[in-house]
């Protein structure tokens, strides 16, 4: 069947979910018009999330019927199948899995790509889309990831270590005494004067030094030094922190479910609804 240029007016939910957090944007016109975040839960199910996201849509008077998609990127199965429950129970926007679109997106250098996983290919994606260089993405979320692009493009691996959250949550859990600490948006000083500022300073100053330290080794990979981009939750706060980070783009991610989605509309026959 013929296929057809991108439909560009239509709308759709995007859904990045993470093993702590689900990030949500909703698009239009290839603009993202809100995004909200709100906490995974493995149990959640497809009634659950209608009356959690019914609100978000409302606010932007937008019902299910007027959603062509609802597109998700996930770390998390059993929730990823509680949105396919979703989009089935609304009987309006198609159910899509981001993973096997970016694989079609994503040229890999990698022994097995099915275990890559999906947030690691669209942070790939949006990073070389938008800045058509080489690249390493750090995307501070539960773990700390480090992804390697080509100057072609061409994902090439990289580097997972433990998230700052949950640095700080085995700290709280692991000890009698000390508490779960907030991380500030003013920089905070390296030398701590309570047991609050101590443990922030530890956390903020040895992520960062774990950050550039890393991104010193990957870079030898490369023929010239590649740009390096963060994403993720922490990103704003560990950005200052980091010697090694050119460029802050937070919503990474959901530029690149945009991409996606495309792609998904360029690949639609043109007698297909929507």
């Amino acid at each position: 069947m013929k296929k057809h240029a991108p439909d560009h007016s239509g709308k759709f939910l995007a859904a990045d979910i993470g093993n702590t957090h689900t990030v949500l944007g909703l698009f239009k016109r290839r603009r993202l018009l809100s995004s909200w975040r709100i906490p995974t839960r493995k149990e959640t199910t497809g009634d659950e999330l209608f009356s959690i996201v019914s609100p978000f849509l409302v606010a932007h008077e937008v019902g299910w019927k007027d959603l062509d998609t609802i597109l998700v990127s996930s770390v998390v199965p059993p929730a990823a199948e509680a949105w396919a429950d979703l989009a089935e129970r609304c009987a309006g926007p198609e159910f899509r899995d981001a993973h096997d679109l970016v694989l079609e997106l994503v040229t890999i250098s990698y022994p097995h790509p099915y275990e890559v996983g999906t947030d690691r290919l669209l942070n790939s994606l949006a990073a070389f889309r938008r800045f058509r260089t080489a690249c390493i993405v750090v995307d501070y979320g539960t773990a700390t990831t480090f992804d390697c692009i080509s100057e072609r493009g061409e994902y090439m691996g990289g580097t997972i270590a433990p998230g700052i959250l949950l640095a700080a949550r085995s700290l709280f859990s692991g000890t009698s005494k000390l508490p779960m600490v907030r991380f500030p948006r003013d920089r905070v000083s390296v030398l701590g004067k309570n047991t609050e500022g101590a443990i922030q300073a530890g956390l903020l100053y040895g992520f960062a030094g774990l950050t550039d330290n890393i991104i010193d080794n990957l870079a030898e990979i490369f023929e010239k030094r590649p740009l390096v981009v963060s994403t993720g939750g922490l990103s704003p706060i560990l950005f200052d922190y980091c010697k090694n980070v050119d460029r802050l783009e937070p919503t990474l991610t959901m530029e690149a479910l945009l991409y996606c989605h495309d792609h998904l509309m360029s690949a639609r026959p043109a007698n297909a609804p929507g």
